[in-house]
């Protein structure tokens, strides 16, 4: 294997997680102990930070305040979404991306995040590949929605289950306490595939979870909704619903898109939210009872302080691994999860070709989702368990979390 020196580079994209910082802990601690690497930055922003030749100098930054990325939440170095044109219809931003990595003799190049992000580390590794431009490039797997092709579980969806789990537990004490009839309807991010809802499940099991159920795997139909409500309101007296904020109609329609024309983002997707609140209306004027919609929103995916320890360790360690296997000569990889064993729990570290995870959605095994909205099979809650236990959090100050705090030295450019 030739031995290649130069700078390491990270970037973090799309949405964050309570976990995304404990990889870069790992990429970050990793490279600096490396005697190849020359230089570690931080792209301020992802590949937008690299087009505008914007990093962090990572080498600048306290030891001890690098360790503390393992258990602060959401994307130190600035994320971004931002999505690379095809190659072969413009080029521009690659060849942008290749006169920068050659200015900094970048060798090592590490993209955190999810579908999208594995696809511009895709994009950018068959490009430089064809320029010529000896660049090991590795995909280091992140996100709440679990969705990642090729891979067991993603880092984050973890501690986002148990965020969720935990909280509708919470939310089952709170909810079922008054002698009046009342609706509670719970939105969960979760765009196409529902594993972030489905962690609902793992309350269930606990006897202290919604009632119903409803993932983006299977079409919404709106009477289907109201009859199940309104069965078992009669039945109870109260109910708690789990939903996506993905689900979709028959034809293709997200909920709020029912009543409303909805936004894009830069990669076209459309801008979700407001399910349970438009659901929530709709229950109201049909069955005239007290009905609270509540939505998870942005707490559910950043909550570190109910970090899984299975996720923090290894997200961590998909980071760090992800920097070993670059030095030895790998590139155009993903680190990945293979399970072994559920019980008791094993799994070993992969590498996956980044085109596996590139813009493909795993989703949640259709004989996995029970019938009638009930919830998900003992399959899932003996595949979602494992992935919560431990806790992991920061040390307190005050009382308070004492999350990392960087510097944020910006390197001079050249």
């Amino acid at each position: 294997m030739k031995q290649l020196k130069g700078a390491v580079l990270l970037g973090q994209s799309g949405g964050p997680t309570s976990v995304i910082n404990a990889s870069a802990a790992g990429v970050f601690l990793t490279a600096i102990d490396s005697e190849l690497v020359t230089d570690v930055f931080g792209a301020v922003h992802g590949v937008k930070g690299i087009l505008n030749e914007e990093f962090y100098d990572m080498r600048k930054e306290d030891r001890k305040e690098l360790e503390r990325l393992k258990n602060t939440p959401a994307s130190s170095i600035g994320s971004v979404r931002y999505k690379l044109a095809d190659p072969k219809k413009d080029d521009t931003d690659y060849k942008r991306l290749l006169e920068v990595f050659k200015k900094y003799n970048i060798r090592y190049f590490f993209y955190n995040g999810g579908n999208d992000s594995m696809d511009t580390a895709h994009k950018i590794n068959e490009f430089f590949k064809n320029s010529g431009y000896d660049c090991r490039i590795m995909g280091v797997p992140k996100t709440i929605d679990n969705d990642l092709n090729g891979t067991d579980h993603s880092p984050g969806f973890g501690s986002a289950a148990k965020y969720i789990a935990t909280t509708l537990m919470e939310l089952y004490h709170d909810a079922t306490v008054y002698d009046t009839k009342q609706v509670t309807i719970v939105e969960i991010m979760g765009r196409n595939a529902g594993w972030l809802t489905a962690a609902a499940a793992l309350a269930q099991a606990k006897g202290q979870g919604p009632d119903l159920v409803f993932l983006p795997e299977v079409s919404f139909d709106l009477d289907f909704f109201n009859k199940r409500v309104k069965e078992v309101l009669e039945e109870k007296g109260k109910v708690i619903v789990a939903i996506s904020e993905g689900v979709k109609t028959a034809d293709g329609k997200y909920i709020p898109e029912l009543f409303k024309d909805l936004t894009t983002d830069s990669f076209g997707h459309a801008q979700l939210g407001g399910t349970a609140a438009v659901l929530a209306d709709e229950v109201g004027k049909l069955l005239n009872v007290k009905v609270r919609p509540i939505e998870f929103s942005l707490m559910q995916r950043s909550a570190a302080h109910l970090a899984s320890k299975v996720d923090v360790e290894e997200a961590f360690n998909a980071g760090k691994l992800a920097v070993e296997a670059a030095l030895n000569g790998e590139s155009g990889k993903m680190v990945g999860f293979k399970r072994l064993s559920s019980k008791p729990y094993k799994m070993e570290y992969v590498l996956l070709p980044l085109s596996i995870a590139a813009n493909t959605e795993r989703k949640v095994p259709l004989d996995w989702i029970l019938p009638d909205a009930k919830g998900l099979s003992q399959e899932f809650v003996d595949y979602a368990l494992p992935l919560i236990q431990g806790d992991c959090k920061a040390e307190l100050e005050d009382g308070l979390p004492r999350f990392a705090q960087l510097k944020k030295v910006k390197a001079p450019k050249k």
